[in-house]
């Protein structure tokens, strides 16, 4: 950890970061809280990474985030991995340990799970079957979470077949892989729908699939956040679904490397939430 007699230190690392919302999110958590500390964003070239990661410690940095398109990298490139990390095959938090060592986390999960039972207090698990669209690095972590949560049945649904094939396999457990021309059989009486897809994102393309397939009063999360109200939320919503927005993912998988690298464990609120959507306009 950084010398607590110096303003502690820490950052997230991407190419490009500009972009990214934890500066400020971050920052209103050391604002707060009256921390002497600060939060940068790292604009650090694939090429350049495995120096950056080794200089963190020299830096005085507490630890980072990691996002795009280093998390692989990352996972690598730490010295120990969290249990978590070792499942889902990324690393999104670092530590900078006292001796100088790195130890990666993914806190992706974690955030996805938090974000789901606050945004849908009456979410249950064990209610009935789970249908995840996409099969990435987003769609892994989600997975991994749902599996852990105690969901029954999870049905992945991937424009690559083999993709979401090779991620049940590698995860284990009641999962199921379907082609996207079969999605409407594994929406099937799912009580939760979420999209881990860039599909409705501004600047994608749109999230083309039919709902009518649900349960009654099924919860839909897409972890898509700009905009805010994708055209999926919209539509459960018309159709009666408890739905959960994408934002509260990101503010949640927060929380963990903050309490690490300031010593305070932070809350999620309606002040943060508004704080961070600022930065989007909105």
């Amino acid at each position: 950890m950084a010398n607590t007699e110096q303003t502690l230190r820490a950052g997230v690392i991407g190419w490009p970061v500009a972009h990214s919302l934890s500066p400020r999110l971050h920052g209103f958590w050391l604002d707060h809280y009256g921390i002497d500390g600060s939060y940068e964003p790292l604009a650090v070239a694939p090429d350049d990474f495995a120096d950056a990661l080794r200089g963190l410690a020299e830096a005085g940095f507490a630890g980072a985030n990691v996002t795009v398109p280093h998390k692989e990298a990352a996972f690598l490139g730490v010295d120990r991995l969290s249990p978590g990390a070792e499942r889902i095959g990324a690393v999104n938090t670092i530590v900078v340990e006292a001796d100088g060592t790195l130890t990666g986390s993914n806190t992706d999960g974690f955030g996805f799970i938090e974000n789901l039972e606050a945004g849908d207090p009456d979410w249950r698990a064990a209610a009935g079957p789970a249908a995840v669209l996409g099969a990435g690095g987003a769609a892994r972590a989600v997975v991994a979470a749902l599996l852990d949560a105690g969901v029954p049945e999870i049905r992945l649904v991937n424009r690559t077949l083999a993709r979401a094939e090779a991620l049940a396999a590698d995860l284990g457990g009641p999962l199921a892989a379907y082609p996207w021309t079969a999605a409407d059989a594994a929406l099937e009486d799912a009580t939760l729908l979420v999209n881990t897809t860039t599909l409705g994102m501004t600047g994608q393309a749109p999230l083309e699939i039919g709902l009518s397939a649900l349960a009654p009063g099924a919860t839909v999360n897409d972890i898509v956040y700009v905009p805010l109200q994708t055209d999926l939320l919209v539509r459960a919503q018309a159709q009666g679904c408890r739905t959960v927005d994408g934002i509260g993912m990101l503010l949640h998988q927060a929380r963990p490397g903050f309490e690490a690298w300031f010593g305070v464990a932070p809350e999620v609120t309606p002040a943060l939430r508004r704080h961070v959507l600022a930065g989007l306009g909105g």
